[in-house]
């Protein structure tokens, strides 16, 4: 069944309005028609079964079926910050983030990334792609919201928004003894920021500082993952102990 995402503005009176880019690819591509079922979700998290009763140029009408609450979100917030990567890395990182069940990823300068986002024309049309792949991603994958990519942090900027705001894991090549499994027991029902650093990784001064503010520096094993890999297995991780991931 197809499915689709609306504002919650679009949707009274036991009917849906899809507009926007849909409305072309519903007649054009789809080549949907009138009866026709189709899967709704308001971003909020409920989900609408809806027959189309009209296609115009302009808007989609379908009346609702049934409503029932999304059973695709985590019970858990999983909040990447990311290191930001270069241009097909950072793009597969928020589509396979997405997919897997992160709630939300932040975008972040350190001192090793390569890629410096210094024109603001420049990030706002990063931005609108990255969150047009989240939008993608999470039609794909049945998510009950489409995960927002927040505006690019600086590390202190990061670090501020960090503070006494939930757990925060760092996956370090240097750190050998703590893993992830230890720092979530009891953390059910807490938000979980995981911060991951660009292609160079980060320098040992942002770990300080990182651990400064509590971060639990942990390992992801021997071998050392490339930062496209570090935050979708560790978003995994904590998806799987604490979250719906392979669960049923």
């Amino acid at each position: 069944m197809h499915r689709f995402f609306v504002d919650k503005e679009n949707i009274r009176d036991n009917k849906v309005a899809i507009i926007g880019e849909d409305v072309k690819h519903i007649r054009n591509v789809l080549r949907l028609k009138e009866e026709d079922i189709i899967s709704i979700c308001d971003k909020q998290g409920m989900d609408y079964i809806a027959e189309i009763i009209d296609l115009s140029k302009e808007k989609v009408v379908c009346d609702i079926i049934e409503t029932k609450i999304s059973n695709s979100e985590p019970p858990i917030e999983v909040i990447l910050y990311q290191g930001i990567a270069k241009s097909t890395k950072m793009d597969l990182i928020i589509q396979k983030s997405t997919e897997v069940g992160v709630a939300k990823i932040v975008p972040v300068i350190t001192d090793r990334t390569i890629v410096k986002i210094q024109d603001r024309k420049k990030e706002e049309n990063k931005l609108e792609r990255w969150n047009k792949i989240t939008e993608e991603a999470a039609k794909q994958s049945k998510r009950g919201i489409i995960p927002e990519v927040c505006q690019i942090l600086s590390f202190n900027e990061m670090l501020e928004t960090l503070k006494n705001n939930g757990i925060i894991i760092v996956p370090y090549e240097n750190e050998e003894n703590i893993g992830i499994k230890e720092i979530l027991r009891g953390a059910a029902n807490k938000k979980i920021n995981i911060v991951i650093g660009p292609e160079g990784g980060f320098e040992e001064e942002e770990i300080e500082l990182l651990k400064a503010i509590g971060a639990h520096i942990v390992s992801l094993g021997p071998r050392i993952l490339r930062t496209e890999t570090a935050g979708l297995v560790t978003s995994a991780i904590v998806l799987y102990e604490l979250g719906d991931l392979g669960v049923i």
